[in-house]
């Protein structure tokens, strides 16, 4: 790069999942001003009903069969993805090419496993090559897709990851911990403090569309003795599904349960709560990471989401309670003895929260542009 433009930047994500599209937006927000940003889907760029009709069956899978995603997800690691074996894929990957062809980057990121492959036949057609980094949004299990990507600089979320795959032979110096690509709003927060005296113990329960988990998982947090609790409900897209659900539980708890629908203040509610309930997905686990808040799993897919869980147990910041007596008892270990375990685990978050991440990431995909162009 000779001139002095702004350097281009191609984001490319994917829906399957929150993670791919948190980590892309909050990317291209820490970008902004710096760089002339362009976030790309190609999945859904290039064969929206197909890619539609994919999301629906990954959200149903991973929800009410997760056993069954985690054998899809595990056979992956048998697949080679640098082969165009993938006809579903031919039209996304038509798509990226076009958009590789109209924006002309100086460097591709991509938050999505696959796209590395599409790319690298992008650039032994007619399409100039420039530097591609990977966003991985997973922890510690880190899936073939993600380690076998033609890409020349991985970014992860943690120090076990980046292990991890070192151990897999991939070039330390490739291997950049950056942290999750969290709002960056994470960073100007001031999360509820270690010794705050946590009266009322204030939660916050993303439910999945599973109907009866609101209520049950709801009760054991409401029926909690001993401790007053409080309960945030996030309905999110399960609004029309789970409200009614979520209603019942308002009226049996007056005065002790919100009910949210879609909200844009996810780092101010995970701020101001004591816990989180959630599923174990890259986005959710790593926000709640760089809001100190300790988490509670109540829905983990084995494989894909097995290492989120892991880390937040290596930390010391959560664990798995996936049934309403696991939830039950988990809650009261948290809050023995004047909730000696949640101030320990708040305490252990804070050494490890990374609120800071998209602006570390942006700053290594800036300074990789310009050393490129340098040596140009």
């Amino acid at each position: 790069m000779t001139d002095h433009r702004q350097p281009r930047v191609l984001i490319t994500s994917a829906g399957f999942g929150d993670g791919h599209n948190s980590a892309a937006r909050n990317l291209a927000c820490a970008l902004s001003g710096h760089a002339e940003v362009q976030v790309v889907d190609p999945c859904a760029k290039g064969a929206p009903w197909v890619n539609e009709l994919i999301r629906s069956s990954y959200r149903f899978t991973t929800t009410y069969a997760p056993r069954t995603w985690s054998k899809i997800y595990n056979s992956v690691e048998r697949r080679d993805f640098s082969k165009d074996t993938l006809p579903l894929m031919r039209r996304p990957e038509a798509a990226l090419h076009r958009s590789l062809q109209e924006f002309r980057p100086d460097v591709v990121v991509s938050t999505y496993p696959l796209y590395p492959y599409f790319l690298e036949r992008s650039f032994c057609k007619d399409i100039p090559r420039c530097p591609v980094v990977t966003v991985v949004t997973d922890s510690i299990n880190i899936n073939a897709a993600w380690r076998n990507a033609p890409t020349d600089y991985w970014l992860v979320t943690d120090p076990e990851t980046r292990r991890h795959l070192i151990d897999f032979d991939i070039a330390p110096r490739r291997i950049v911990e950056t942290g999750f690509p969290v709002d960056d709003r994470f960073s100007k927060l001031n999360p509820i403090s270690a010794d705050d005296d946590a009266k009322p113990f204030r939660v916050l329960f993303f439910p999945t569309p599973k109907r009866p988990t609101v209520r049950r998982a709801a009760r054991a947090v409401l029926d909690h003795a001993g401790w007053p609790t409080e309960l945030t409900i996030v309905l999110g897209r399960n609004l029309r599904k789970l409200y009614s659900r979520a209603r019942e539980i308002q009226k049996a708890y007056p005065g002790r349960v919100k009910i949210k629908g879609w909200t844009k203040k996810v780092p101010e509610l995970l701020c101001n709560h004591h816990l989180v309930i959630g599923k174990a997905g890259g986005a959710t686990v790593h926000e709640a990471l760089a809001a100190r808040c300790p988490m509670l799993i109540h829905h983990l897919v084995p494989g894909q989401e097995e290492g989120n869980l892991n880390l937040l147990k290596i930390i010391g910041g959560g664990s798995l309670a996936d049934s309403p007596d696991r939830l039950s008892a988990s809650l009261r270990d948290l809050l023995t003895d004047h909730a000696a375990l949640w101030r320990q685990q708040k305490r252990r978050l804070t050494k490890h929260a990374c609120p800071q991440a998209s602006a570390t990431a942006a700053n290594f995909i800036l300074n990789l542009v310009d050393s490129t162009s340098k040596e140009e």
